[in-house]
């Protein structure tokens, strides 16, 4: 394991459907909580609350919440050019940045989480935890998207598993 690189990683997946709403997906809160978290709470650079159907800009705040997890996240919105990028901060000092693409009828998805510290603790839940977390919220972007489908377990009587 001494070339593996613990302190970023890339996961891309291709959706069919419009670059404009993937863009969406990523920056309307009300499009977050479809996919990817129960609760969604934007504020601007001076506290106040965007509305669920704005985009966000860079410099907003977000407190994110998840089904099945108690403890919310809250990070920076650091891009946002209002077609085709994001970057955010995660878990702490992390950078994620969303590159969106058209091709073949499909915009695609190009996520790169990085900055990643290189503690045991960030290895085991940042790199390998958050990686796994990214392919399977990815694909349940993929779903909601192309089929309208949430494969999100959200049944606080069921253990940890894999969609949650």
């Amino acid at each position: 394991m001494n070339n593996f690189d613990w302190t970023s990683f890339t996961k891309t997946i291709a959706i069919k459907a419009p670059l404009t709403a993937i863009y969406n997906s990523w920056t309307k809160g009300q499009e977050l909580e479809k996919w990817f978290l129960k609760q969604v709470i934007f504020t601007n650079d001076t506290g106040t609350l965007i509305g669920s159907e704005l985009n966000v800009t860079a410099g907003c705040a977000y407190t994110w919440f998840w089904y099945l997890y108690e403890d919310p996240m809250s990070g920076m919105i650091i891009k946002a050019n209002g077609k085709d990028f994001l970057q955010f901060s995660f878990e702490g000092k992390c950078i994620v940045d969303v590159n969106l693409t058209e091709q073949a009828g499909y915009t695609i998805v190009k996520l790169r989480h990085y900055n990643i510290p290189e503690d045991d603790h960030s290895k085991q839940f940042i790199r390998l935890g958050c990686s796994s977390g990214w392919a399977f919220y990815l694909v349940n972007l993929k779903s909601v998207y192309e089929g309208g489908l949430d494969l999100r377990n959200k049944d606080e009587h069921l253990e940890s598993m894999i969609n949650n």
